[in-house]
């Protein structure tokens, strides 16, 4: 009898350690691009999950935006991309082309994830032939930041909608009185499209190429224009830096105004990132992107998306975690907006209060300043896309050292990203 007893007293005990061991082996990865306070409120929402959901635990692997999509591509190369993928709206064709992620509609279907308290637009966002693929993190827009107690203290004041023309005058008046310069949106991928729709015309139209010779030359000739006029940064100021980084962007990081920026082309959800990097006494003011006509160029859009890898082993357990990042109130209490104003309306709802004076602003930006004179969202970017972005930004490095003129640098992006879009 004593054997029996502890024949099963090891069958139970062995039992005990292969799923505890099994718990133990339930790691997620998980990737993200974005800057310290982002890596740090993900981190804590992580450690929340792995509290609530025994056995579960986080191998986060975050980067930069500049070095995130290359890391995504070697892992999808091999074979390991992470389960759960921060991913943009520029980007998602691309994967979900290279079947690269997992259609979400079955677990809205099931329950597992609920997308019930989002707006059916936002939702579409994330989807493309039929499927849903991302879920909606965050809503945001285009938001020039800049130092507002430069220019405060030197009697400059920045109406919101500014035209192109309103936007030269500022940034020659800033340069005037302080020294400092302008850095047109040096790495932010957007920017050229958006000046594009001021113009009533787009870069990209059905997954094609429609910007022409004229827009173009329109588009670098605001860079040649500050070059020779004295108030644009060089590109020799991006040289050691992580461009698109918060935490070195011209705007806050440098030695002397000759090599700083007073304003910087972002996203309305990274004020908080960039008032907090900012030197103590620096106040970060938000606007609009300038445009020929900004209620054409303005619009909102989904801030970032996760999506599930279709490489991963943990398909069922990673929609579990983005459910838990869209529907937690919990969550959303750590996150506090940081990825964007929440897209489920419940849980934006019951985190409004406790957002800080930047989130409250950035509430009131995407609500009175944007929505009401916006369009639609551009459609997304198609796959080639971010090759064309990089030329763009060669060709950007190239005027912002004075070595091509705007008219030869049209020239050649027509004839490189033609080329590109027709490999």
């Amino acid at each position: 009898m004593k054997k029996k007893i502890s024949v099963l007293l090891v069958v139970a005990m062995l039992a005990m350690m292969l799923a505890s061991a099994a718990l133990a082996d339930n790691q997620m990865t998980i990737a993200w691009w974005g800057n310290q306070t982002r890596n740090e409120r993900t981190q804590a929402a992580l450690d929340l999950y792995s509290e609530q959901n025994a056995g579960v635990t986080f191998d986060p692997q975050m980067n930069a935006w500049s070095d995130y999509w290359a890391a995504l591509a070697t892992a999808s190369a091999g074979g390991s991309l992470p389960d759960v993928i921060q991913m943009d709206y520029q980007y998602l064709s691309q994967y979900v082309d290279n079947n690269l992620l997992v259609d979400l509609t079955p677990y809205m279907e099931n329950g597992t994830l609920d997308m019930s308290k989002v707006n059916e637009g936002i939702v579409g966002s994330g989807s493309k032939d039929g499927g849903v693929y991302a879920v909606c993190l965050g809503v945001n827009a285009p938001a020039l930041l800049y130092n507002k107690t430069l220019l405060d203290a030197n009697g400059i004041t920045i109406k919101d909608n500014m035209t192109m023309d309103e936007f030269f005058a500022v940034s020659k008046e800033v340069y005037e009185k302080t020294g400092y310069k302008t850095n047109i949106g040096y790495g932010t991928d957007n920017v050229f499209n958006y000046v594009l729709r001021g113009l009533g015309h787009s870069l990209f139209t059905d997954g094609q190429l429609s910007a022409t010779l004229e827009d173009a030359e329109y588009f670098f000739g605001l860079y040649e224009k500050g070059i020779k006029e004295g108030w644009h940064v060089s590109s020799a100021i991006f040289a050691e830096v992580t461009v698109g980084s918060v935490e070195q962007d011209p705007m806050i990081y440098g030695s002397d105004p000759a090599n700083m920026s007073w304003c910087a082309f972002f996203w309305s959800n990274q004020l908080t990132a960039m008032q907090n990097a900012a030197p103590e006494g620096v106040e970060i003011g938000i606007t609009t992107w300038p445009s020929a006509d900004p209620a054409a160029s303005n619009y909102l859009k989904p801030s970032q998306f996760f999506s599930v890898s279709a490489q991963g082993s943990q398909q069922e357990e990673a929609v579990k975690v983005v459910n838990f990042f869209l529907n937690s109130v919990e969550c959303n209490n750590i996150l506090l907006a940081e990825r964007g104003i929440p897209a489920a309306s419940d849980v934006a709802e019951a985190v409004a209060p406790k957002l800080d004076a930047n989130n409250q602003k950035v509430i009131s930006f995407i609500n009175d300043v944007v929505s009401p004179n916006s369009s639609a969202v551009p459609a997304a970017d198609p796959t080639a896309s971010a090759e064309v972005y990089a030329l763009v930004d060669e060709i950007i490095e190239s005027l912002c050292y004075g070595t091509i003129s705007a008219s030869d640098a049209a020239a050649y992006f027509m004839d490189e990203a033609t080329a590109i879009m027709n490999r």
